[in-house]
């Protein structure tokens, strides 16, 4: 490179006279042949440790940020299948259209992977590849407002089953009603216990177990609905430590009503085959996950109706006629709403609970 630039250095020594201008040219000529050997030497790359997701994740705005913590709430992540509640893996039982197949996935765990659902037959290799876009076994960390809604969502199908139990019971059907006293105790309380702790709640598990116990043992105690208004006391309690003001904004309350009402349209969904309602128990938990839903909306409809007209129209006729698909809390032997009616009316709320979310 130095020979190069000193015969170019003497060529030009004739024909330019001016020192100033030689010294210039061979500066310049110099810079330009260093830069090309840097150029076409060196690749650009990310530091060994740098990892291009935070990367654009740290460019975000603090608006957009705020915007996909609201959003996680009802993001439709991955079933965890070492660690979902019944209610979730129904979503893939439902997928399958196998019945027991909650009940299976649960009984063999651990899984190191989503595809030991093939390995421990639990699923043929066919049957997975329908669903393994929904299963994995990576434990998602919630946080900020996407952990309160989980928090109020996982309440909210406590208090959806206990809902039913109660019609179950004044219908003097307690066989009926056991299950759902059971699963909030056996199948959600594990994953709120952590967060009571978070959040100074009292701890309730001993209560709705001595719920269970009586129902069992002694289904015509009169002390049953003493020991019944005492567990959704203690519910009512942990919902409230989150704020008031919380539960009444709209953007976070249409979070956990849509979540609730996407388990219960897969409940629904479980529960029929051929046209018949065949699983009483996800019919009944369809019901009472509904019934909660509305005595939510209820708590911001007056806002609703006031600055989001549109999506509050949408949504209390959407929710009158998903009503209509349990006429009892005793099934009836066909449907009244078809499986897919009921995903339409459920995919229009969400619909219209973005609309909200953009302009909150």
């Amino acid at each position: 490179m130095l020979a190069i630039i000193s015969f170019i250095s003497k060529t030009f020594k004739n024909l330019v006279k001016t020192k100033a201008f030689l010294m210039l040219f061979t500066l310049s000529l110099v810079g330009a042949i260093a830069i090309s050997a840097c150029t076409s030497e060196v690749k650009v790359s990310n530091p060994p440790n740098s990892n291009p997701a935070t990367t654009e994740s740290s460019s975000k705005s603090k608006t957009e940020t705020q915007k996909d913590s609201m959003m996680a709430g009802h993001s439709k992540s991955k079933i965890n299948i070492n660690e979902a509640i019944l209610s979730d893996l129904d979503k893939v039982e439902a997928k399958l259209g196998i019945a027991g197949l909650s009940n299976k996935i649960q009984a063999a765990r651990p899984y190191v992977k989503a595809e030991d659902l093939v390995t421990k037959k639990v699923v043929t290799a066919e049957q997975f590849d329908q669903i393994k876009d929904m299963v994995g076994t990576e434990t998602v960390v919630l946080t900020g407002e996407a952990k309160d809604v989980d928090y109020l969502t996982k309440l909210g199908l406590m208090k959806g089953h206990m809902i039913v139990a109660k019609e179950l019971l004044d219908l003097q059907k307690p066989d009926q009603a056991l299950p759902h006293i059971e699963h909030p105790v056996e199948e959600i309380y594990a994953d709120v216990e952590g967060q009571l702790k978070e959040r100074n709640v009292k701890e309730f598990k001993q209560v709705l177990m001595d719920l269970q116990q009586l129902v069992k043992s002694k289904p015509n105690d009169p002390t049953i609905a003493a020991k019944y208004n005492e567990a959704i006391a203690s519910i009512d309690m942990a919902i409230s430590a989150i704020p008031e003001t919380q539960r009444q904004s709209p953007k976070f309350t249409l979070q956990v009503i849509n979540t609730i009402l996407d388990t219960a349209g897969t409940e629904y969904r479980a529960a029929i085959a051929n046209n018949k309602i065949k699983e009483i128990i996800e019919y009944q938990d369809s019901r009472g996950f509904t019934i909660y839903v509305e005595q939510l909306y209820k708590n911001i409809a007056l806002v609703m109706e006031k600055e989001h007209p549109d999506a509050h129209k949408q949504f209390t006729a959407s929710l009158e006629k998903l009503k209509t698909a349990y006429p009892s809390a005793i099934a009836p032997e066909q449907p009244v709403l078809s499986v897919a009616d009921m995903s339409e009316l459920i995919k229009g709320n969400e619909q219209s609970a973005a609309k909200v979310y953009t302009k909150s």
